[in-house]
């Protein structure tokens, strides 16, 4: 029998997508939208569709209001945060480590970093995906699935066109399983490592997600 991970199914078209609907909405971010749009449309609809109604909302939105979105959604919604270490580990020593681990798979695979770039970004981690080594990069996606599906809630819950682009990514990646669904549970109401106890969890009650057997 086959482990659920072992030749997973792998999506480097989706995954480029979604890591370049990911980066700051730029001067080439807009140009590059057509073009997106297009590639998106001949993805399976689960896939795609979130890609191109995100699209749509971009270009119908005008450039300076959609960066300030972007600045107000990642950059101060703690919820909402794009660097994956940073739901595992918090602000600790461990996140460190695992940032080098991050480069170091990169550069084994020749991708290398600039100065600007955080390894653990959702956007590096997926463009690794597509461009790198895919089933590497499904590995990735997969071990920080917890973060992924927190940040996807919270964007859910702050009524963020972004969420429709974590939809996307959550439709490359397995089912949820009870491990991660109690993973998910967690980091909702406690948050990071060293963070104080007390403070509002990642996403309200209505959002956790409830392990398969489990009462709701």
């Amino acid at each position: 029998m086959r482990r659920r991970h072992d030749n997973p199914p792998v999506h480097p078209d989706a995954w480029q997508l979604q890591s370049l609907l990911l980066t700051y909405p730029d001067e080439p971010f807009t140009a590059a939208l057509p073009a997106i749009r297009e590639a998106a449309a001949a993805l399976p609809a689960p896939v795609g569709a979130p890609l191109t109604r995100f699209a749509d909302h971009c270009a119908r939105t005008a450039p300076t209001d959609l960066a300030a979105d972007y600045v107000a959604t990642f950059d101060h919604r703690r919820r909402c945060c794009l660097y994956l270490t940073y739901y595992a580990h918090g602000d600790t020593r461990k996140r460190g480590l695992a940032l080098l681990r991050l480069k170091r798979t990169y550069a084994a695979a020749g991708l290398r970093l600039t100065d600007e770039e955080l390894p653990d970004h959702l956007a590096v981690v997926l463009e690794f995906a597509a461009t790198g080594d895919p089933a590497t990069g499904h590995r990735l996606l997969t071990g920080h699935r917890a973060g992924i599906e927190l940040c996807r809630l919270a964007l859910h819950d702050a009524r963020s066109p972004w969420a429709g682009v974590l939809d996307s990514v959550r439709a490359t990646l397995p089912p949820l399983s009870g491990d991660e669904h109690t993973a998910v549970a967690r980091l909702a109401a406690e948050g990071p490592p060293d963070e104080q106890v007390g403070l509002d969890p990642y996403a309200p009650p209505e959002y956790l997600p409830t392990a398969p057997g489990a009462a709701r």
